[in-house]
């Protein structure tokens, strides 16, 4: 199989390409497919920040649109995250999102982990 090479994505199409590619190298550790994944992983987000408008919400209302968007139940970010028990408290805001659940629901989710570490009020 030819090497794809990669550019600046313009497309819709271009994005769709690079983050099922991405998908397909993402545990890569060494070589030239984590090269590959370190810079897909540039231009997806490029691409994402420059074409998502994303709204002006607190991570955990974030979390639970792409929940939506994505058909995901609260059993799913479980299974991602290991602990049904601290998924469930963070969503219903008693316990605010760790560093881990931050990277594993933004890759899962396909949120910048920037949108997941702005502050948001905890309920007592």
């Amino acid at each position: 199989m030819t090497k794809k090479h990669w550019f600046l994505l313009e497309t819709e199409q271009q994005y769709s390409d690079a983050v099922a590619r991405y998908e397909t190298i993402k545990y890569a550790t060494a070589g030239e497919d984590h090269q590959e994944k370190l810079l897909l992983v540039h231009l997806i987000e490029t691409y994402e920040n420059k074409h998502w408008d994303l709204p002006e919400v607190d991570p955990i209302e974030m979390i639970k649109i792409r929940m939506e968007d994505f058909g995901y139940k609260a059993a799913d970010l479980a299974a991602v995250y290991g602990d049904k028990g601290t998924v469930s408290k963070v969503l219903n805001y008693k316990q605010p999102l760790s560093l881990t659940m931050i990277r594993k629901f933004s890759e899962l989710l396909r949120l910048p982990a920037s949108a997941l570490v702005k502050e948001y009020k905890l309920c007592d």
